[in-house]
């Protein structure tokens, strides 16, 4: 099956910058919906960004709208998350995965190992 793999975790200060990078094995992103999700300590996955498999619709959480942008290149099986202003709120374990069903998280393939985002000074 696909695998993922999820890289560009880093620990940043309040106000900093990180790129996010999401390689997957098969052909996915041209093929479906997919999206970037993260969880904390104590709180629910939850889905902050996606990305419509021709790329011509992405939609944001509440709570990122405005500070980070969705991307992906296709042929690269490769997508992005480019994170700017960067909160301690934002601090996670960052996710990719192709969105099966939006109202319970539901997606298509098993989870990777995720990345760390750390923020705080």
């Amino acid at each position: 099956q696909v695998q993922l793999v999820e890289s560009g975790g880093d620990v940043v200060q309040p106000g900093g910058s990180l790129r996010l990078s999401c390689a997957a094995s098969g052909n996915i992103f041209r093929l479906y919906t997919t999206g970037w999700y993260r969880q904390s300590p104590g709180k629910q996955r939850q889905l902050v960004a996606y990305i419509t498999s021709d790329g011509r619709r992405t939609t944001y959480a509440d709570s990122v709208k405005g500070r980070f942008t969705i991307s992906k290149d296709n042929a690269q099986n490769t997508m992005y998350l480019q994170m700017n202003s960067l909160k301690p709120e934002d601090t996670a374990v960052y996710y990719c995965n192709a969105i099966r069903a939006f109202q319970s998280d539901a997606v298509f393939f098993n989870w990777g190992q995720g990345t760390q985002v750390t923020v705080s000074s």
